[in-house]
């Protein structure tokens, strides 16, 4: 198979492929939320600034696109790097798409592109890489093995755990250890005993504004970290990114209220055959005897259940309350590519 390189700059081209691209991403291994066109597109708008988009499109010889590599090239020590679009803050899986079957041919397109005509880069850093990503798997370090076999390393950047979700309830609980299964079923039962609980994710655009609201507040105020982390820059991300996935189907956002006040948040993504958390928030000083943040947590993997999703996917890191819900290791990949290694960099 030929497969031709092109590359776009144009940051306009992350909507006008949108439609091919979606396509393309039924085709791929990997096909995450992080990685879809709108979500692409509402990163570029709050975090792209003054960056190169390296936006490399692959097409076979009646010019089906087979392969697309969304990055973005930035100065850093001297040196230019190649990373992703979605950046590593607020996008826990990253990757090129590829049409599965295709990776061998796609993956040595883009290099030899790299390698040639593209303009001078030092660096292809790539984060975020899932487990079942062909580019760490191999197809990427293959390809360039051929003509480099040092020039690359991969190695675990962190932990992502998930929750396989059985069909019910009970099979899920019996799956936990008997001290946390006696912890959540208490907690439960004393939250709704002694509060007036109510639960639920937003159902309609108008309830966004005060909802993702509702979530900044609360993660502002869970820890010390959340709340430098959100904020005005990142809060507008989300309010924006909110209303892209809303509208795309997507957003699964809960809120958990005591006593008719919010009192947890929590921020998932209906996505596939997952339910994927996102970020979360609770008011650590309203009624912490009543466990806001477990009950809301619990009351989300019930509603997975129900519809049947085969993960509750906790993704990016190691936290410890991850694993006293039952959840197992996932991992994410960092894998590094130093184009000096390869082939000698063109003059500047």
């Amino acid at each position: 198979m030929t497969i031709q390189v092109h590359m776009h700059r144009d940051p306009a081209a992350l909507a006008d492929l949108a439609e091919e691209w979606t396509d393309l991403l039924g085709r791929s291994i990997v096909n995450t939320i992080f990685i879809t066109p709108p979500w692409q597109q509402v990163w570029w708008r709050h975090f792209g600034g003054e960056q190169e988009l390296w936006l490399l499109l692959a097409r076979d010889e009646a010019g089906t696109l087979q392969g697309i590599a969304p990055l973005y090239a930035l100065e850093q020590d001297g040196q230019r790097l190649l990373q992703f679009v979605g950046g590593v803050a607020v996008s826990d899986y990253l990757d090129f798409v590829v049409a599965e079957g295709r990776e061998k041919a796609v993956y040595r397109a883009f290099l030899e592109y790299l390698q040639g005509p593209a303009p001078p880069w030092d660096v292809l850093d790539l984060h975020c890489l899932p487990g079942d990503s062909a580019t760490r798997a191999g197809a990427l370090c293959q390809a360039c093995q051929e003509c480099c076999a040092d020039g690359y390393e991969a190695q675990q950047e962190d932990a992502a755990p998930y929750i396989p979700l059985p069909g019910d309830w009970e099979a899920y609980l019996d799956t936990l250890d008997k001290k946390q299964r006696h912890e959540i079923r208490r907690k439960l039962r004393k939250a709704e005993r002694e509060a007036r609980v109510h639960w639920g994710r937003v159902q309609q655009a108008d309830q966004l504004t005060q909802e993702v609201g509702h979530f900044v507040q609360l993660h502002r105020a869970s820890h010390p970290e959340k709340e430098a982390f959100m904020d005005d820059t990142m809060e507008a991300f989300f309010r924006d990114m909110a209303e892209v996935t809303f509208a795309a189907g997507w957003l699964s956002l809960y809120t958990l209220y005591l006593d008719e006040r919010p009192a947890a948040s929590m921020w998932c993504f209906d996505y596939g055959r997952d339910l994927l958390v996102y970020n979360s928030g609770y008011d650590p000083a309203y009624r912490p005897e009543l466990s806001s943040g477990i009950v809301l947590m619990s009351y989300c993997i019930q509603e997975a259940i129900q519809q049947a999703k085969a993960r509750f996917d906790l993704m990016r890191g190691d936290e410890p309350y991850k694993y006293r819900f039952g959840a197992v290791d996932g991992a994410v990949y960092h894998l590094v590519m130093r184009r000096a290694d390869c082939c000698p960099a063109p003059d500047r």
